[in-house]
């Protein structure tokens, strides 16, 4: 006869039971600034997040091996990586750091049974069907197609892109290098911005005037048409915050940076036709709060001549989730260690991992 009082062994062993068999699992999300750690002791249950600066570090290697020796982890047998850069062989050289590696080298050096290193919009793309509302913020109107394509982008050190197919019942990321997609003006401003930047880099890239270092880039281009001098100190962030401030330069910074992120986010949704909806990922959108509302993002995303209505159909969202790319390795990973043949061709005999 049941008591109502819960057993409290059951409910022990049944936890027990959700654990992973094989230990916990390493998650990692490496950028061209910090990298973030986490451990998956059961599907699901995420926990011991830990950031480190990456110039801190000689190597990824011992950025882990500092994790490790932090959490006081007693042994992990399966990693994943997800990492700001192209991953094509075992040989991984970072875009925006001097980190390179061996991954085969650096499974045998931490011990792992396995470790997939994978595209960081890659596993970001793959954390997009499980977020809730509560996850998301939608920017303008639209309404999102259920099963239909998903594009993905975010303004970060780099500019990540990435999207989601549905192929028999199973989502598929797309490994993408679209941020580097050379840059194209939409105004006079914008073509001030290109000219200024051609003087400092032979291809202008969308991640040039798109991404962290763009911001400050436009901020210094809009300054010398105006005449005004900028110390050499100057930052991302301090146009961020003068712009908070309501520091009128740094506002129309801020909003030309807006318009191209606009402009980007509009060429990746009619050129994967993601009528499933737009998501933008990477940290600084979030720190520009209702400066981004309250910008040319949205109109820009929808500025696209004839095909204006079939834009504006298209929901565009902020990600607020915090370390979303966790979900994605998890799934991953999981999705690997489920799969015999998968595991053949990605772990134990070569340590790399990519979805197509």
């Amino acid at each position: 006869m049941s008591t109502g009082v819960p057993n409290k062994s059951a409910a022990k062993s049944a936890a027990a039971a959700d654990q992973h068999a094989d230990g916990p699992r390493l998650l990692a999300d490496i950028g061209g600034t910090n990298a973030r750690f986490a451990l998956e002791t059961a599907p699901g249950e995420i926990g011991n997040i830990r950031v480190y600066l990456g110039a801190d570090y000689p190597g990824i290697a011992e950025v882990m091996q500092q994790y490790l020796k932090d959490t006081k982890v007693g042994g992990v047998n399966h990693a994943t990586i997800a990492i700001a850069n192209p991953v094509d062989g075992d040989h991984v050289k970072m875009t925006n750091h001097d980190w390179s590696f061996s991954i085969e080298a650096m499974r045998r050096a931490l011990g792992f049974d396995t470790l997939l290193v994978v595209n960081d919009f890659t596993a970001l793309a793959m954390a997009l069907p499980g977020l809730t509302d509560m996850q998301r913020e939608q920017v303008g109107g639209g309404s999102r197609r259920q099963s239909s394509v998903i594009g993905l982008l975010g303004p970060g050190t780099g500019l990540g892109v990435s999207g989601l197919i549905l192929a028999n019942d199973r989502w598929v990321a797309l490994g993408s290098e679209g941020g580097h997609a050379t840059f194209s003006p939409f105004d006079e401003r914008e073509d001030l911005v290109m000219r200024y930047a051609r003087r400092k880099f032979p291809h202008v890239s969308f991640e040039r005037v798109c991404a962290g270092q763009g911001l400050e880039l436009i901020y210094r281009a809009l300054a010398e048409r105006d005449a005004v001098t900028v110390a050499d100190t100057f930052s991302a962030a301090d146009v961020t915050s003068r712009a908070l401030a309501d520091e009128a330069l740094a506002l129309e910074a801020v909003n030309c940076f807006c318009a191209i992120l606009g402009t980007f986010a509009g060429n990746i949704a009619v050129t994967l036709g993601a009528l499933g909806g737009i998501y933008i990922g990477g940290g600084i959108v979030l720190k520009l709060g209702e400066l981004f509302h309250k910008s040319p993002f949205r109109e820009r995303f929808e500025s696209k001549g004839r095909f204006q209505q079939y834009l504006a159909g298209i929901p565009t969202y902020i990600i607020t989730a915090e370390y979303p790319a966790f979900l994605g390795v998890s799934a991953i990973l999981a999705e690997q260690l489920s799969n015999p043949a998968a595991r053949r061709r990605c772990s134990s005999a070569f340590a790399r991992c990519e979805t197509h």
